[in-house]
């Protein structure tokens, strides 16, 4: 099977991450999109980072009805900080019968030079890029595990959300409703740096 992933921190998981997921899924070869957790992003703060196992019930209750996407935890369970070159071939070994492919904005391919190994990432596995406002820079043109996927702009960020939810302002149709109803009965994002229920 060939599967499309989806990193990120998905802090939290909103309807642009959904749409993107389910669009690529129903308009490729892919045959399901996996929406990976990041646990440590290296080139961000961990400590903006919501729990992560907060993050994965929070996409589990996104993606519950919804047979192209499926949330995984596959990087709590390797060494931190998370490098993608790893992850992936820890998935190549562990699920040998599928076919992993990438799914990233124009934003990470443009410093995908920074990445641990990148050369191995962009010659081993397709990549498909969906464009971000701002970043049309291609430093790889013509290259043939390059997919640019017709996606229209959507600037909804996760971090717009955090913050509005701190300044008490309803996210209600910018996040999928059972993900809502549990980022208020839980007051989730409410604290200056982020706050969970539960504890890993």
């Amino acid at each position: 099977m060939k599967i499309g992933l989806f990193f990120g921190s998905f802090n939290p998981v909103h309807v642009g991450h959904l749409m993107l997921g389910n669009y690529i899924c129903e308009t490729t070869d892919l045959k399901k999109v996996w929406l990976v957790v990041s646990p440590q992003n290296p080139l961000k703060d961990k400590s903006s980072l919501l729990n992560e196992y907060d993050r994965l019930h929070l996409i589990t209750l996104a993606t519950e009805n919804n047979n192209n996407l499926k949330p995984s935890n596959i990087e709590f369970k390797l060494p931190q900080p998370n490098y993608t070159v790893d992850t992936l071939a820890y998935l190549q070994d562990k699920y040998p019968q599928h076919e992993f492919c990438l799914i990233m904005g124009s934003d990470n391919i443009a410093t995908l030079h920074k990445w641990k190994n990148y050369e191995q990432i962009v010659n081993r596995y397709t990549i498909y890029i969906y464009k971000r406002r701002g970043s049309d820079n291609n430093p790889y043109p013509n290259h043939k595990n390059l997919v640019w996927v017709d996606f229209p702009f959507i600037d909804i960020s996760a971090t717009f959300i955090r913050q509005q939810i701190k300044a008490g302002v309803s996210m209600e149709y910018f996040l999928p409703e059972k993900v809502w109803e549990y980022v208020k009965e839980n007051r989730l994002y409410k604290k200056g740096t982020a706050n969970s229920k539960t504890t890993s």
